[in-house]
Parts: C-alpha cells; structure tokens; sequence
C-alpha cells in the first residue's frame, strides 16, 4: 500500500512539472505589425516592480518564447529594417553594407507602453502593432 501511495505521488508529480521555478512563466506569442508577421527581431522583458531580472526572446518569422519573471513586465519590442546602404572603407571599389534602423515606433522599444501579465506556468501573449497612428 505505500508503494502504491509513493509511485502516485511520484506520478502526479511528475505530471505537473513543467520545467518552470515558482517565479517563473513561460510566455508564447507572435508580434504582428500593420496585420503582418514581424519577421526577425528581439524583445526585453523588465519587471514593472523592479524585482527581479530582465529577460529577453528572439522574434523569428513573428513567433518568440521567453521564460519570464511572475508578475507584470515591460515590453520593448525591436523589429529592425534596411534603411540604406554605405561603402566599408573609401575606396572607389569598397564593398557596400547595409545600414539598419528600426521599423516601429518608440512607444514600442524606447519609450515602450506595452505591458504583460505572467503567471506561473505557460502563458500565451500575441502583440498587435501598429506604424501609424489611428
């Protein structure tokens, strides 16, 4: 009989797990911007209280997932774009790079307004961004 009790303890809690300390969400989503996939990009995590430690999520093709501190964290999303081109060294035959700027607006990345709520566990957050104002 407590082989039995042990060996269901173990199972439940083994069932249970999900990888994740008490402190901690996982938080799933996709970035849209103007009702397109993101594409490429990053995004920072700082709890709203100070609390605990920043954390980060690469965007790839508009999907990130991140491991979160619980409670509500600020979110700066950085989505960066071609915005034109210069030659590596000043020479009539220089090999030309891109130069990168970012595509959204500040009230997404330096000057962030967006929020989100994380719970213990796995959390789902999609981020619908506009460029223009409406």
């Amino acid at each position: 009989m407590l082989a039995l009790l042990i060996l269901t303890a173990l199972l439940l809690a083994a069932g249970c797990s999900d990888g994740l300390p008490d402190n901690r969400g996982r938080l799933t989503g996709t970035v849209t911007i103007d009702g397109e996939l993101a594409g490429n990009g990053a995004m920072n995590f700082t709890p709203v209280d100070g609390s605990g430690p920043t954390a980060g999520a690469k965007v790839v093709d508009g999907k990130f997932t991140a491991v979160l501190p619980v409670g509500t964290n600020k979110v700066a999303i950085f989505v960066p774009k071609v915005v034109g081109k210069r030659k590596l060294y000043n020479t009539p035959d220089s090999p030309v790079a891109e130069v990168m700027g970012e595509s959204l607006p500040e009230k997404y990345n330096a000057n962030t307004e967006l929020t989100v709520d994380i719970v213990h566990g796995d959390n789902e957050h999609d981020f619908v961004l506009t460029t223009t104002d409406t």
